[in-house]
């Protein structure tokens, strides 16, 4: 017996795809910007993991005399561990970017399929989501 019911276009098929409204020369400038942050953070990440560990300068007097001194000196090692981190994780989400770039994905949320409006990626071009999609994630309590 043949099938009756009608074939579906595919969803994502059904959707204008952002590749065709987005241009490449929009493309290459947000590929640039990325660049120029991935440079830039990879700078920052290695100059805050060289202080934090304490491999600049290597001066024999930087050793704390009193008590409070090293409680401060721990406190800024931690925090600045803490950023380092967090840079890091931006690492990460610009190296996605960048990807999604290469493989014509870049602009779509990696939720919905939707398109990633210009002025969000004008703001974060390392951004995954629409602000529909990062708006509900953050609402549930999980990074993105």
């Amino acid at each position: 017996m043949a099938n009756l019911v009608p074939a579906q276009p595919d969803v994502l098929e059904s959707q204008p795809t952002w590749r065709a409204t987005m241009k490449s020369d929009d493309i290459n400038v947000y590929k640039e910007r990325l660049l120029v942050m991935r440079s830039r953070l990879r700078d920052d990440v290695t100059s805050m993991a060289d202080a934090a560990l304490g491999t600049e300068g290597a001066e024999s007097s930087t050793m704390p005399i009193h008590m409070a001194e090293l409680g401060s000196d721990n406190f800024e090692q931690e925090f600045t561990l803490s950023l380092l981190a967090t840079e890091e994780d931006n690492l990460g989400l610009i190296e996605r970017a960048l990807e999604r770039i290469e493989t014509g994905a870049y602009g779509i949320c990696e939720e919905c399929s939707g398109p990633i409006p210009k002025t969000r990626l004008n703001a974060l071009p390392h951004a995954p989501l629409c602000v529909k999609c990062a708006s509900t994630r953050e609402a549930k309590g999980l990074a993105g």
